[in-house]
């Protein structure tokens, strides 16, 4: 029985750990990210423990509810802090055969996605904030289309996996020698500007800009402060880290460990961490050789993705009924 109790308990374990590493991390990684960026363009820039301090900060300070806002006004920070959670838990970091791996699927995660998403805009359209609604009706259209690149995109790992969670692509991917293919590049191209767009990094949005009229996320979060405003910020760093996960678990599946080998574990982390490393060194590093689009440039910029996630599941579908 013992033998038989062994691997759903190292399942749980490996569970544990990453959502520990997960919930931790994300400051830090934000810190790392703003840090590279910050000696990119020749700064010295802040800490990378600035996020930490900046979320301790928030959780010290008054929090202020406007006078307009419903009574509502406090459950879509928390509903969005709590969507992101979910879906960070579903996607492997380190390791696969997670307790949440069968609940993975890719489906999924879009829902969760737009769970956030719709919260955060019902959050800035709380008050009747000028700035929130224009932000909030900003972000919607970028949703659209960013879900519908996101759901063809499916359609290139399921021909190649036969499967649609993230543990299952990352598995087939690791252990199947899929190597390199015009889809896979189509579809990397796709999820990385989807990733772009939903973590709200240039070329769709600056995350450090402060001018209202060209923000999106920031906008939407004006009128919220103290632990609120810790909820969304600190519902953005894990946001970043989950795409980086996600790419790193798809695309570069390489080694990850498995929940019931204990001994694949140091290795699947070390290259876990390396992975989000190289992220968070290549993002900064497009960001400042890149400029922020116009907000109507950014439905042309989604629906070419869209077209390379329809054109790798095209390519794949042709390439298999060629190859039968």
């Amino acid at each position: 029985m013992m033998a038989a109790i062994l691997p759903v308990l190292l399942a749980v374990l490996a569970t544990m750990v990453h959502a520990a590493l997960l919930f931790a991390l994300a400051p830090g990684l934000m810190g790392v990210v703003s840090k590279m960026r910050a000696w990119a363009l020749g700064r010295r820039g802040a800490p990378v423990v600035q996020p930490y301090r900046q979320l301790y900060k928030l959780l010290r300070k008054t929090t202020l509810i406007p006078e307009t806002a419903t009574d509502a006004y406090p459950y879509w920070p928390l509903a969005c802090f709590l969507s992101v959670s979910v879906a960070g838990l579903l996607i492997p970091s380190f390791v696969t055969g997670m307790v949440t791996a069968p609940l993975s699927d890719f489906i999924t995660l879009i829902g969760l996605f737009a769970l956030a998403r719709a919260a955060t805009m019902l959050g800035g359209l709380e008050t009747g904030f000028s700035f929130g609604g224009a932000g909030a009706q900003r972000e919607a259209l970028f949703g659209v289309f960013a879900e519908g690149a996101l759901l063809v995109t499916i359609l290139t790992f399921a021909l190649i996996a036969h499967a649609t969670t993230v543990d299952g692509i990352a598995v087939a991917f690791r252990d199947g020698h899929i190597g390199i293919s015009v889809s896979l590049a189509f579809a990397l191209a796709a999820t990385l500007a989807v990733a772009l767009t939903e973590t709200g990094r240039i070329p769709t949005d600056n995350p450090a800009g402060h001018l209202e009229l060209a923000m999106v996320h920031e906008a939407m979060l004006l009128e919220y402060s103290g632990r609120y405003l810790l909820l969304f910020e600190y519902a953005a760093m894990l946001r970043l880290m989950v795409w980086m996960s996600l790419i790193g678990a798809v695309f570069l599946p390489f080694w990850m460990g498995r929940a019931g080998d204990v001994l694949s574990w140091p290795l699947g982390l070390a290259l876990w961490v390396g992975k989000l490393g190289g992220m968070a060194v290549i993002l900064p590093l497009f960001e400042i050789s890149s400029a922020k689009m116009r907000v109507f440039r950014v439905p042309e910029f989604l629906g070419v993705a869209m077209l390379l996630g329809a054109l790798a599941a095209v390519f794949l579908f042709v390439a298999e009924r060629i190859g039968s």
